[in-house]
């Protein structure tokens, strides 16, 4: 590239169409940065000073070096500037404020000029073709690609791609699958982000959407949107779900995905090191699609939990182990599948623990309500939970339980609501023990129940409720699939401050904004204040 300079137009114009052939870039790219080169160069010649300008016709090879002056009437910069007279020179009729050229002639490049050269005309190709890597992959994310290995490098793979490398981290990767340099490997575009030394292509195989493509392309079923895999789950080189459902009802979804004697799912099987596949049949109806997705275990009985989004499963005892799974796969799976938290209890865990809260509710109603062990868990046996459902449910509902009148029913709304108050007072009570400011009280959704969680929590004033963010405080719980590890305890994210009041991520942000109100006011009090300081100053006699 250094002869690039001196070579005659001919040579210019060949190393060009090389050079743009080679790196797969815009020809004119390449000419732009020989003519910035040339240009350096030549300030580096006739000084830095100047403000001169190269030109390279693509199509002839001819070279252009000129400078660009200012007409001035009298001359401050002897290097941009020049007066009437000497421009006169340079051109006929030439005008205050013209600028005009100054031909110069071609430079011949020393040895240093030329490397100088060289560096510019690299820099400019390389960050064209970093581009052109970046606008050819940015929008490729969830596309397979077919690379070859070129190395390992701290675990990481580095794939080739062709015009551009990508990269396999080790957490993206099958585990114990081995990476050997030469391989060609498939893999999924993740993302591709945009970075000083070039575009970074980041790729997996351990990502659930990895095997959705593979089925999408041994499954023409899938590729033609007949048949759609509506969740899938991983447990990288040891097992996954995924469950299908058929768009049309004459094609079995299951029956298409596994194929002739088991050939398409075992091809997916064989690209995935090995990895077991169960294929599933995808239902609307969430416990039957919980069900099928804890196969090959047989399910009792499901009970749904929507506002916590969780699930308990009942299963027989001989089933637990296989519902569960080796360290708790089965379920894990079966969870990221449905996108719930799943509970797996057996027939006596599930009765001893119906048990234990019909005791639990059946003793509150009788101390707070004041009745007989019978009344209380009557109240219980026909749904009634909570104190508040007594107290607000509608009378008909009372006082059609069997045994039950309108007055009985009347007197135990009243009871309740009463208990209800009482709780309201003692929590009260509790709340400004806390130290938590009335103002907290004013706002929206808040009961003082509520307010004494908060006050537990470190927030006891408006300016503390109002610093949180509305996931900080009625964010739901979130929890992992329940493993047995000899305690039978779950992971679980405690979720927002009040995550156990079933308060609506609308209800947060209305309590939140409601908190930030008075940082307003403030701002509008100081502006109302600075208005009358102004005027003030302006009414002052001069």
């Amino acid at each position: 590239m250094a002869s690039a300079i001196s070579a005659n137009k001919a040579e210019l114009l060949a190393i060009a169409n090389a050079v743009a052939s080679e790196k797969m870039i815009d020809k004119t790219i390449v000419i732009e940065a020989m003519e910035e080169a040339i240009q350096r160069a030549a300030r580096a010649r006739y000084g830095a000073e100047n403000d001169i300008r190269a030109k390279l016709d693509p199509q002839t090879g001819d070279l252009r070096l000129w400078r660009v002056v200012e007409v001035v009437e009298e001359v401050e910069d002897y290097f941009k500037q020049v007066d009437l007279k000497g421009a006169k020179k340079l051109e006929d009729d030439p005008k205050l404020g013209d600028f005009i050229v100054d031909p110069l002639p071609a430079v011949d490049l020393g040895r240093i000029d030329a490397q100088a050269a060289k560096q510019v005309i690299f820099q400019k190709v390389r960050d064209a073709e970093r581009e052109r890597q970046f606008e050819e992959f940015k929008d490729r994310g969830g596309e397979i690609i077919t690379g070859v290995v070129k190395s390992v490098e701290f675990g990481h793979v580095i794939v080739n791609l062709g015009r551009a490398e990508g990269v396999i981290r080790r957490d993206q990767q099958i585990p114990r699958e081995v990476a050997r340099t030469g391989d060609r490997i498939r893999a999924l575009i993740m993302k591709v982000e945009r970075q000083n030394r070039g575009p970074q292509i980041f790729l997996s195989r351990a990502h659930p959407d990895f095997m959705r493509k593979l089925f999408a392309q041994e499954v023409p079923e899938i590729y033609d949107g007949i048949i759609e895999i509506k969740a899938a789950a991983r447990d990288p080189g040891s097992r996954a779900k995924i469950g299908v459902i058929s768009h049309d009802s004459s094609i079995d979804p299951v029956g298409a995905c596994v194929g002739m004697k088991g050939s398409r799912v075992q091809a997916v099987v064989q690209e995935m090191q090995g990895e077991k596949i169960d294929i599933i049949p995808w239902s609307e109806d969430t416990a039957t699609f919980v069900v099928n997705a804890l196969q090959p275990a047989t399910v009792s009985r499901v009970l749904i939990d929507e506002e916590e989004s969780r699930i308990e499963v009942v299963v027989p005892d001989d089933q637990l182990s296989l519902a569960i799974g080796r360290r708790g796969q089965n379920v894990r799976l079966a969870s990221q599948l449905t996108g719930s938290a799943i509970d797996i209890m057996t027939e006596a865990e599930s009765s001893e623990k119906r048990q234990k809260e019909f005791s639990e509710r059946s003793e509150m109603f009788q101390n707070e309500l004041d009745v007989d062990e019978t009344l209380s868990q009557l109240l219980v046996a026909e749904g009634f939970s909570e104190m508040e459902e007594v107290a607000y449910v509608a009378p008909e509902e009372l006082s059609s339980i069997e045994g039950f009148d309108e007055e009985l029913a009347a007197e135990l709304q009243s009871r309740a609501q009463e208990a209800l108050e009482r709780r309201e007072e003692a929590a009260r009570g509790e709340r400004r023990e806390l130290g938590v400011e009335d103002d907290i009280a004013e706002m929206p959704h808040l009961t003082e129940g509520m307010l004494v969680t908060l006050g537990k929590a470190g927030i006891k004033t408006l300016d503390d409720l109002a610093d949180l963010a509305t996931d900080e405080l009625v964010a739901r719980k979130r929890a992992e699939p329940r493993r047995r590890d000899g305690k039978g305890k779950r992971n679980e994210d405690k979720g927002g401050i009040l995550a156990s009041y079933s308060l609506t991520e609308e209800q947060g942000n209305e309590i939140i904004m409601a908190a930030r109100a008075h940082w307003f006011e403030d701002e509008d009090d100081v502006g109302s204040d600075a208005g009358k300081g102004e005027d003030a100053v302006a009414e002052t006699p001069q």
